[in-house]
């Protein structure tokens, strides 16, 4: 009886321990990206808010305070308005993983007021993520 009971206590470890591998393995590699596209042109004007350098650097700022880590692009943004009119504006895409949907807001928030902007365009990709350290 005794040898059944260690027997058991021991398999339910291993089924502990293989499940938490598991656990860890997925938390590692899946994961949410979020891009974000902020135009720099002000809503009301459609005039640059600021200079290329100083829209970059305020992005910077805010993304501090709401992130470990992402990735900025340059881009120039342009759509054609209900007059057929074609506009374009710098615009900065934001990479950004493990964080979530109520942070990314939260910034987002931010750089409506911070960029005078409407919206910010936000997508939401499922990914599998890899830190790749070369071959060994």
């Amino acid at each position: 009886m005794k040898k059944n009971r260690m027997l058991l206590a021991y398999t339910l470890i291993l089924v502990i321990v293989a499940a938490l591998f598991v656990w860890n393995e997925s938390q590692d590699f899946d994961d949410t990206q979020y891009v974000i596209y902020l135009g720099t042109n002000d809503k009301d004007s459609n005039l640059p808010v600021f200079s290329h350098e100083e829209a970059k650097s305020k992005l910077k700022d805010i993304l501090a305070k709401y992130f470990s880590g992402w990735t900025i692009l340059e881009a120039e943004g342009g759509w054609t308005d209900d007059n057929g009119k074609i506009s374009h504006e710098f615009t900065l895409v934001i990479y950004l993983s493990q964080t979530n949907k109520a942070k990314v807001h939260e910034a987002s928030d931010e750089l409506i007021k911070t960029f005078n902007q409407s919206s910010v365009l936000i997508h939401e990709n499922p990914t599998r993520k890899e830190f790749y350290s070369g071959g060994k």
